[in-house]
């Protein structure tokens, strides 16, 4: 399976980029792509930055995608919101299985991917087939709330991005 991890968190090597990427991981995906959107600064102020293109492409050609954000201001970052904003209409991530993936302090905003991200990714013609998933940044790793939901979860995103379970 092709993934990437997308990464709208302005702070480079973040939990927000390592929760992504053991989340791909732990969906089946080996390696990922990781692509933090910090890098491409005012790139994503503008249409036709090859580099932002580039970045829009690795998504367009993977089977599962990650889009993942910290929590801010109770919403997902407006750094990842430029990156959502290069993709076309509803046809912009069509036939891409993705999972809203959203970390923050507490629990007062555990709706944020279902309630905020989610509806983007739908908008631009993302597969979202599950809950989207919010972790603690203090324990994203350790916690239980990531195995319950790989557990509930997990085969359902393998068979939307057309991973077939062997039966050896």
């Amino acid at each position: 399976m092709k993934a990437v991890a997308v990464v709208g968190n302005p702070k480079l090597a973040s939990r927000t980029a390592d929760a992504a990427q053991i989340l791909a991981h732990a969906l089946g995906a080996d390696p990922v792509e990781l692509i933090e959107l910090a890098p491409l600064g005012t790139g994503l102020l503008g249409w036709g930055d090859p580099a932002v293109a580039a970045a829009k492409q690795k998504v367009k050609d993977s089977d599962l995608a990650v889009i993942a954000s910290p929590t801010f201001k109770a919403t997902y970052s407006g750094l990842l919101k430029l990156f959502l904003d290069q993709f076309e209409g509803q046809a912009g991530m069509a036939g891409l299985t993705v999972v809203p993936l959203m970390l923050g302090a507490g629990e007062a905003h555990a709706l944020a991917p279902d309630l905020l991200l989610k509806p983007v990714l739908v908008e631009l013609g993302a597969t979202c087939p599950t809950a989207g998933l919010y972790l603690l940044d203090s324990d994203y790793a350790e916690g239980t709330r990531l195995e319950g939901w790989l557990e509930q979860w997990s085969g359902v995103i393998r068979r939307s991005a057309g991973v077939v379970a062997s039966t050896s």
